[in-house]
């Protein structure tokens, strides 16, 4: 049997875990119910457990989506939150993941997903280390892209205002942002404001 000492020490060391994790190294999942009951782990949100005064990012909606959807990608209004671009505070954590997967769901965050294929699932995805956690997001120019490609999801002006903010703060060049317009396939229609900001 196993004892309630190895179960935190792997909490410890995976900082979230859910029952999933525990089973996939034979221990049975009731053990964290079991724990939280005694106040030794607290539940963060359905099915996600911490140990009593750990102190996650303001990322840990990130890092729940990374738990319960490893191979999604943080793209569109949430990557440009995690850049510092633009003034949206989207409510739902917006993720990409491949266009063939099944459509995933998360009890403890919300999430808008789109589907990314071919090269646009890995150009301009950059790895961040995030309270020991590893999360794919979009780069800021890839970010600014998406939007365009998107815009009818989150509105034109939320692309023109992070077009603006990306080239005046300095978080991506002109032949980056012309770059991932052409991953996107939306270059004929950021052209124009690309001009407009930069004659």
């Amino acid at each position: 049997m196993v004892v309630p000492d190895e179960v935190i020490k792997i909490i410890r060391e995976l900082k979230l875990v859910r029952p999933r994790d525990l089973e996939q190294q034979g221990i049975r999942p009731n053990v964290l119910w079991k724990l939280a009951k005694e106040g030794q782990v607290e539940r963060i949100g359905r099915g996600l457990y911490q140990l009593p005064g750990t102190v996650l990012s303001e990322y840990v909606s990130l890092l729940e989506v990374v738990k319960a959807v490893p191979n999604s990608i943080i793209c569109l209004l949430t990557a440009l939150r995690f850049h510092e671009i633009g003034t949206q505070e989207p409510p739902r954590v917006w993720i990409a993941i491949d266009r063939k997967a099944r459509k995933p769901k998360s009890r403890t965050v919300e999430m808008e997903i789109v589907r990314f294929s071919g090269v646009a699932r890995v150009k301009g995805v950059e790895t961040h280390q995030v309270d020991g956690f590893s999360i794919r997001v979009t780069n800021p120019g890839r970010t600014v892209a998406d939007c365009f490609k998107y815009r009818n999801k989150i509105g034109l002006d939320v692309a023109l205002e992070a077009l603006r903010e990306c080239l005046m703060d300095n978080k991506a060049t002109i032949d980056q942002l012309w770059h991932f317009a052409g991953v996107c396939r939306v270059q004929n229609v950021m052209r124009p404001y690309l001009e407009a900001l930069t004659s």
